[in-house]
C-alpha cells in the first residue's frame, strides 16, 4: 500500500521532500506540509466549469512534465508518519483541508464535519488498540488483517455507486475506475502478507474475514449516508497503515533487505501491464512511478508508499466531484459517460439524491 509522497504537480519539478510548487492552469500555489502526506490533494480534481483555460495546457507538455517527475522521483523522501489526531482541524476538502470559502459553508456544516472525523477517529483508535494487543510480536499476522479489513472500503464505494446508477442518481465513471484499482492493489497486498505467511493461523483468518463483514456494511451505511464521512473513515485506516509500515522498516530495514522478495510482488510492481497501479495513485501522472524489487525491503517500502497514495485519494475525494482518474484527458469535456447523456441528479448521499430527484421531477412537470 505504500507510496512516495512526492505529490505530482503541473509544470515543475520537485524542490524539496515536503515543499512542492504545485501549478494549476490558471495559477500557482505552494503547499508545504511537514506532517502529513495524507493532505494533499488529488492533481486532477479539475471540473468542467474550468473549460477553456484548462484546455490550453497541451499533451505535449503534460509528457514533458512527467518526464521532469520522473526523473527527479528519487530524491523525494517519504515523510515519517502521519497525524491522524489531527485530521479533525482539518474540516473540508481544500487543499489546506479547510471548507472551501463560499456561502454554503455555514457554521453548522463545519460542526457536522468536525462531528465525523471525530467519529471516525474515535473509530479508528479503538480497533488500533485492539490490534496492537492481539498482533504486539507478530508483524505479518498483523498486515494480513489490515489489508484484508483495508480493502473492503473500496468495494462499499463501488456497491453504492452501483446502487446510484441504478437509480439515475449519480455517474460518474471515474471514481468507480479508480475505486477498482485502489482495491486491485490491497488485494495483491493482501496476497503478499499471505505468501509471507500471515495467514497461517485460523484465528487470524477468522478475525479479519469477520470484521470486514461488519466492516463492509458499515461502510456501505456510512457511504450512503454521507460519502465525505467514508472517505475520511477511509484515510484514517489508510494513514495507520502507513504509519504501521513505516515503523516495521525502520525496526527491521536491514533485516529485510537479506530477504528474498515474494514473487507476487515482483509480479505486481514490475509485470507489463501497470495500468491499474497507475490509476489509484491520482496524485500523479501515469508511467512516474515504476519501483524496483530486489529485496523484501523494496516491498515494505513500496507497500508503505501504496498507502500513502490512498490516503491522498481518499483526502481529495472528501471534495465532492473533485476525483478524476490519472487516464482522463483534462481537455477531454465528455469525463464520464461518453455517447451516454443522462439526466441525473448530483448529489452527496443519499438523502440528498432523493431530496434532489424529487425536486427534479416536480421541476420538470412545470
Amino acid at each position: 500500500m505504500a507510496i512516495s509522497i512526492s505529490a505530482m504537480s503541473f509544470g515543475t519539478s520537485v524542490s524539496s521532500y515536503s515543499c512542492f510548487r504545485a501549478r494549476s492552469f490558471e495559477k500557482s500555489s505552494v503547499l508545504c506540509n511537514s506532517q502529513n502526506p495524507c493532505r494533499f490533494n488529488s492533481v486532477f480534481p479539475i471540473r468542467k466549469s474550468d473549460g477553456a483555460s484548462r484546455c490550453s495546457v497541451s499533451r505535449k507538455s503534460c509528457r514533458v512534465r512527467a518526464t521532469l517527475l520522473q526523473e527527479n522521483e528519487e530524491e523525494v523522501v517519504v515523510e515519517k508518519s502521519f497525524a491522524p489526531k489531527s485530521f479533525p482541524d482539518n474540516v473540508g476538502g481544500g487543499s489546506n483541508g479547510k471548507p472551501p470559502d463560499d456561502s454554503s459553508s455555514n457554521g453548522l456544516e463545519k460542526w457536522v464535519i468536525k462531528l465525523e472525523q471525530s467519529v471516525n477517529i474515535l473509530l479508528t483508535d479503538s480497533v488500533i488498540k485492539i490490534l496492537d494487543t492481539l498482533y504486539h510480536n507478530r508483524n505479518y499476522a498483523r498486515f494480513f488483517v489490515l489489508e484484508t479489513i483495508a480493502r473492503v472500503p473500496y468495494f462499499a464505494f463501488i456497491s453504492v455507486l452501483h446502487m446510484y446508477e441504478s437509480f439515475g442518481w449519480w455517474r460518474r465513471a471515474d471514481y468507480m475506475k479508480v475505486h477498482f484499482a485502489e482495491s486491485w492493489n490491497e488485494m495483491h497486498h493482501l496476497l503478499i502478507m499471505e505468501e509471507l505467511g500471515g495467514n497461517a493461523w485460523w484465528f487470524d483468518r477468522f478475525l479479519a474475514q469477520h470484521i470486514a463483514i461488519f466492516y463492509y456494511f458499515m461502510t456501505v451505511l456510512m457511504y450512503a449516508l454521507s460519502p465525505r464521512m467514508a472517505y475520511h473513515f477511509s484515510e484514517c485506516v489508510e494513514s495507520h497503515a502507513y504509519e504501521t509500515y513505516d515503523k516495521f522498516i525502520k525496526d527491521q530495514g536491514e533485516e529485510l533487505k537479506n530477504l528474498p522478495a515474494p514473487k507476487i510482488a515482483v509480479d505486481y510492481y514490475t509485470g507489463g501491464d501497470l495500468y491499474l497501479f497507475d490509476e489509484f495513485q491520482t496524485s500523479r501522472e501515469p508511467n512516474t512511478r515504476r519501483p524496483k524489487i530486489d529485496n523484501l525491503y523494496d516491498v515494505f517500502m513500496n507497500i508503505r508508499d501504496d498507502e500513502a497514495e490512498h490516503c491522498k485519494t481518499m483526502k481529495a475525494c472528501q471534495t465532492h466531484g473533485s476525483l478524476r482518474s490519472p487516464h482522463t484527458d483534462p481537455c477531454d469535456d465528455s469525463e464520464d459517460d461518453t455517447g451516454c447523456s443522462v439526466p441525473q441528479a448530483d448529489c452527496i448521499g443519499i438523502v440528498d439524491c432523493i431530496k434532489k430527484s424529487v425536486t427534479d421531477t416536480q421541476v420538470t412537470k412545470r
